[in-house]
C-alpha cells in the first residue's frame, strides 16, 4: 500500500488529531504573553517553539495510532474515532515512517532555537522526542502503564511554557512554572476523556491506564481536580500582579462554569459519541482558555 494511493492529505490530518492539537499551541501561546508582559518577547523563538510543540504532538499522535495497532489496542471493537492503520488506511510500515519522519523535522527545528538558550535545550528537545516515542512504544510504554496523564502535564505543561518562556526571557520565572502547572493540568483533561471513552478495550488490550486502574469515578474526580488547578493557576497569578482584576474574575468564572458543565457531560455521556464530542470540547476549551489567559497578560502588562 502506497502512501499516494491509498493516504490523502485528509487522512494524514484525521491521523494528526487535530483535537489534539490545542494542547501543544496553548503553552507556547501564554508563555509567549508572559514574556510580552516581563519585556522579552521574541516572535522569532516563539513561532520555532510553537512549530516544535506541534511537531512533537503530532509525532507522538503518529507514534500512538502505529504502536496501539502493533501492540493490539486499536481493534474492530474501538469506539472512538477511527485510527488510519487500524483502519487500513495507511499501511503501518508507512505510518511508521512518518513518525520518525516527523520526529526528524522536530528535532532540526528545534536545533534553530540553540541559540536563544544553549545546549541545555538540545537536552529538551531530545527527551521530548524520545518520550513521544515511548509514549506508547518502547519496552515500557508510558501510556500502557498509567504515566500518559504525567507526559502530558510535564511536557505540554511545565516543559513547553517553561521552555517558551526562558529562549525568550533567558531565565524561567515562578510565574512561567504557576502557568505550566495550569494549562498542563487542562492539557490532561485531553487524555481524561479518551481514555474514558477507550475504558473497555484499553483493558481487553493491556492498556493499564488510569480509569483503567482506578475507574470511570476516579477519573471524574481528576478531570475536576485539573480543573481547579488551573482556576488555581489563575488566582495565583492575579496575586502576583500579572492578570487585571477583571480579568482575573471573568476569567476565573469562566473557568468554573465550563468545569462542570463538562463534568456533568462526562458523568451523563452514555455513548462513544458523546464522548467523542466531549473530547473536542475539551481540547476547545484548553486553547479559549489559553487565549483568554493571554489576552489578559497583555492587557495588564499595558495598563500598569
Amino acid at each position: 500500500m502506497s502512501l499516494g494511493s491509498r493516504a490523502g492529505s485528509s487522512v494524514w490530518w484525521e491521523a494528526a488529531r487535530p483535537r489534539t492539537l490545542p494542547a501543544a499551541v496553548a503553552p507556547v501561546l501564554v508563555a509567549s504573553a508572559l514574556a510580552w508582559r516581563d519585556g522579552g518577547f521574541q516572535i522569532s523563538a516563539a513561532l520555532i517553539c510553537l512549530a516544535f510543540s506541534l511537531l512533537i504532538q503530532i509525532g507522538t499522535n503518529f507514534a500512538n495510532d502505529y504502536y496501539d495497532f502493533v501492540k493490539g489496542a486499536d481493534t474492530v471493537e474501538r469506539v472512538g474515532p477511527r485510527r488510519a492503520v487500524a483502519a487500513g488506511l495507511i499501511a503501518p510500515l508507512v505510518m511508521r515512517r512518518a513518525m520518525i519522519g516527523v520526529f526528524v523535522v522536530a528535532f532540526l527545528v528545534g536545533l534553530a532555537l540553540l541559540p536563544f538558550g544553549g545546549w541545555p535545550l538540545l537536552i529538551v528537545g531530545v527527551t521530548s522526542i524520545v518520550c513521544g516515542v515511548l509514549y506508547t512504544g518502547g519496552p515500557y510504554p508510558l501510556a500502557y502503564h498509567g504515566w500518559g496523564d504525567v507526559f502530558v502535564f510535564v511536557f505540554f505543561g511545565l516543559v513547553a511554557v517553561t521552555t517558551t518562556y526562558f529562549v525568550q526571557c533567558g531565565s524561567i520565572s515562578e510565574e512561567a512554572w504557576v502557568m505550566g502547572v495550569g494549562i498542563g493540568a487542562l492539557a490532561t483533561n485531553i487524555l481524561v476523556v479518551n481514555n474514558y471513552r477507550d475504558i473497555e478495550t484499553d483493558r481487553k488490550a493491556g492498556k493499564r491506564t488510569l480509569v483503567v486502574r482506578w475507574g470511570r469515578g476516579f477519573a471524574q474526580i481528576q478531570f475536576i481536580f485539573a480543573h481547579l488547578l488551573t482556576i488555581l493557576s489563575v488566582v495565583l497569578l492575579w496575586q502576583r500582579g500579572y492578570l487585571g482584576d477583571g480579568g482575573t474574575a471573568a476569567l476565573s468564572i469562566f473557568l468554573l462554569i465550563v468545569a462542570l458543565f463538562q463534568l456533568m457531560k462526562l458523568r451523563r455521556s452514555e455513548s462513544a459519541l458523546e464522548l467523542i464530542a466531549l473530547l473536542g470540547s475539551t481540547g476547545r476549551h484548553v486553547a479559549l482558555t489559553a487565549v483568554f489567559m493571554a489576552v489578559a497578560l497583555v492587557w495588564s502588562g499595558q495598563v500598569r
